[in-house]
């Protein structure tokens, strides 16, 4: 992986702002990832979930559930953290994309089971994966240290020139 693309996947700064919208955001999708996978928090497990996601008609429900469980809760994880923010919060955008498919036929509100908090999920997790993590993430680490090793261990007869 080139300098360019970490950059590009991994440097934020997008300030405070990002920090603020990440931590409630990776909360929210890691409980709901957590009652899939583990049946915390009353949720139904893995087995439960499946259920119902065949019953839906994500076939097979089983994978499914651990598939949409697991980009909640590691996602969630991740977003809090700031640790490859972009990509967690794109996998996540996806998810809420595909939850929404589940209510769109209820209407907007979810007092009707509408799909207006999937569709919240999804603006924030598509801002996250445009903005990146923000100034105070492990990500903006991550980027500075690869960046910067990248260049001091780079033979001198293949730096590029500037």
């Amino acid at each position: 992986m080139n300098k360019q693309t970490v950059q590009k996947v991994l440097k934020s700064d997008a300030g405070i702002a990002a920090l603020v919208l990440r931590i409630p955001v990776g909360i929210i999708l890691a409980a709901h990832g957590a009652q899939k996978l583990f049946g915390w928090f009353g949720g139904y497990g893995l087995e439960g979930t499946g259920q119902w996601m065949a019953s839906i008609g994500f076939e097979p429900g089983y994978l499914m559930a651990l598939l949409a469980g697991s980009a909640e809760f590691f996602g969630g994880i991740a977003l809090i953290l700031g640790l490859l923010t972009r990509p967690a919060a794109l996998l996540a955008a996806f998810t809420m994309l595909m939850a929404m498919t589940v209510h769109i036929g209820n209407g907007m509100f979810v007092s009707n089971n509408g799909y207006e908090f999937a569709l919240t999920l999804l603006a924030a997790t598509v801002a996250l994966t445009i903005q990146g993590a923000g100034s105070y993430a492990v990500d903006n680490a991550i980027a500075k240290n690869v960046v910067g090793s990248a260049s001091v261990n780079e033979p001198s007869h293949l730096k590029q020139v500037a």
